[in-house]
């Protein structure tokens, strides 16, 4: 069975108004680096600090002014694959970090899930990277959906959303994007065919249902569903992103 997703040139501008109110900072180096490419870095501190940012986020608040932001822009940041070097347990190197930085919010489970994913990724000598390098130069929405859904299953604490937010972060994918409360908030309020909640989504099935509604939808406005996250992201957060709390 098919969907067919009827969109009305009101729904149309609908997605222009978000967009045109929440030409940003956040929003311009979105379309920089996930649509142009410019300046992507795939390495392994990268990689590692993508991580702890998923992670983190996913168990509270991150905004541009919040805890998990300033932290997220200390420089030099204080995890790195050289640290690792230097420690007998990353677990415990990871919680200690995060709490002489002010983030106890749910901090054993976070540490314990980042151990156990740097764990899996080292042990397949970082082959992740290689895929990670093909969505580089890839414009294929299966290939993002695919190496997103991989994500989902190999790495503890992320699921659907969080592989994507992993990816998007890194300025890989322009199509697949991570669905949250915010996402589905607007696009209840927009007019969404299916009234949306956040429980669901951890089904890949229904994720991809969601995910394809918002493609379709972006491509008949003629932009990128990269976008229109960061568009809709930014206008939850009262004009606080600037040139300089911007993370990703």
């Amino acid at each position: 069975m098919n969907i067919n997703w009827n969109i009305s040139q009101s729904d149309i501008d609908k997605v222009k108004k978000v967009i045109a109110e929440n030409e940003n900072a956040f929003l311009q180096a979105r379309q920089l680096r996930n649509v142009e490419k410019q300046n992507i870095v795939i390495d392994k501190d990268k990689i590692i600090k993508t991580m702890i940012m998923c992670l983190l986020t996913s168990q509270q608040r991150s905004g541009p002014n919040s805890t998990v932001g300033q932290f997220l822009r200390l420089d030099p940041f204080p995890v790195t694959i050289e640290k690792f070097t230097a420690v007998n347990k990353v677990e415990e190197f990871i919680k200690d970090t995060l709490q002489q930085n002010g983030l106890t919010r749910y901090v054993n489970r976070i540490s314990s899930f980042f151990a156990s994913n740097y764990g899996k990724i080292v042990k397949r000598n970082w082959i992740l990277i290689n895929d990670l390098e093909e969505l580089k130069i890839s414009d294929s929405k299966i290939k993002e959906r695919n190496i997103a859904n991989n994500l989902a299953n190999d790495f503890n604490g992320f699921g659907p959303k969080q592989s994507r937010n992993f990816l998007q972060a890194l300025g890989l994918t322009k199509y697949e994007i991570p669905i949250d409360s915010r996402i589905t908030t607007w696009l209840n309020d927009f007019g969404f065919p299916v009234a949306l909640t956040s429980s669901p989504l951890g089904d890949k099935g229904y994720y991809h249902f969601v995910s394809d509604g918002i493609q379709e939808l972006c491509e008949k406005a003629e932009i990128y569903p990269c976008i229109l996250d960061a568009a809709i992201f930014s206008s939850f957060d009262n004009d606080e992103w600037t040139d300089e709390n911007t993370i990703f």
